[in-house]
């Protein structure tokens, strides 16, 4: 039986795909490669291109190949894009899920994995954020994501079907070999942003706001590497298929750090001065974000084992340095 990645030739799919491979798994990608990427997706996975909104290229992957579990990251995340454009987040992010879900009761695929994120918390009641805090999410981007969760949610309860939803914040860093990476354009993410610098692509890092609440002035966030969170979907499938029950799991490191911190690891780690230059803060940004794991490290037997910022920033360096303009190099 196989594993199903939809978005698999995507950041954080590749990476999940290439951890299935070395695992034994038999791995089939789907993507539509609208921000993915072919060269991404592993040696050893087959790859079939095609969108989740068109139900008989589901149909035809489902009959063609014997698909044991799905692990769906096929969706749309920039936040800022999702409030200028929200009906692009709908259409892709809830109806391309609703078409996958009828596909798969149809054709008797009863797991499924389900990238989430913590913007469905929005602004956080308490820190670290449990999954029994409220979902109050502040964006299309988040709501769309929560939405997606109740649809499982319900369609578990008619159907034969269990569900992981993952939740966590900011997917970094890289694999180790420096192959694949993260190569989103326009990018948004604080650590390919600030490598940019010594990449020669741009003259310094902005920092938006520097009088929050936190020890050094500027935000906190849960940074997590994204070879340990492939590593929790791989865990997540194995929880389903010993027949348990569907479930929410935070993901994180539980400790964050901030804004400074990050840029003064990337220094040591890169050797370059980094100049930075601040500016005043983002409607919207709460001080702190910083998720509980303790329920994946309990239930999952999540133990992240990469979660150092210089290793996280050590490994993004080697995939950006020789790579800077990512999967075109």
């Amino acid at each position: 039986m196989s594993i199903l990645v939809l978005g698999g030739a995507g950041y954080i799919g590749s990476h999940t795909a290439l951890e299935l491979v070395k695992a034994g798994e038999d791995v089939v990608v789907a993507d539509n490669l609208a921000t993915g990427h072919i060269q991404a997706v592993p040696k050893g996975a087959r790859f079939y291109q095609g969108d989740i909104h068109d139900k008989a290229f589901l149909d035809d992957l489902f009959t063609k190949e014997k698909i044991d579990a799905v692990i769906h990251f096929a969706a749309f995340s920039l936040v800022g894009e999702s409030v200028t454009n929200p009906l692009k987040y709908y259409d892709n992010n809830l109806c391309g899920t609703k078409v996958l879900l009828d596909s798969m009761v149809e054709h008797h695929i009863d797991k499924i994995v389900f990238s989430s994120t913590a913007a469905t918390y929005g602004e956080p009641e308490n820190i670290p954020i449990l999954e029994t805090d409220r979902t109050l999410p502040t964006n299309p981007y988040g709501e769309t994501k929560l939405a997606m969760e109740k649809m499982f949610y319900w369609t578990s309860k008619a159907h034969d079907l269990r569900y992981v939803s993952l939740r966590y914040f900011n997917a970094c860093g890289a694999d180790e070999s420096g192959n694949i990476g993260e190569a989103h354009n326009p990018e948004s993410h604080l650590i390919p942003l600030i490598l940019q610098v010594p990449n020669g692509q741009r003259e310094s890092i902005s920092i938006f706001g520097t009088d929050y609440d936190t020890p050094d002035g500027t935000c906190i966030r849960d940074y997590i590497h994204v070879t340990d969170l492939a590593q929790a979907h791989i865990l997540a499938v194995k929880y389903l298929r010993e027949g348990n029950e569907s479930n929410i799991f935070n993901l994180g490191n539980g400790v964050g750090y901030s804004v400074r911190e990050v840029i003064e690891t990337a220094r040591k780690v890169t050797g370059h001065p980094i100049p930075e230059v601040e500016t005043p803060k983002r409607a919207g940004d709460p001080a702190r974000l910083v998720a509980s794991s303790e329920k994946a490290r309990k239930v999952l037997g999540w133990n992240p084992t990469h979660a150092s910022l210089e290793n996280i920033i050590g490994d993004a360096w080697k995939w950006h340095k020789n790579h800077p303009h990512g999967y075109e190099d």
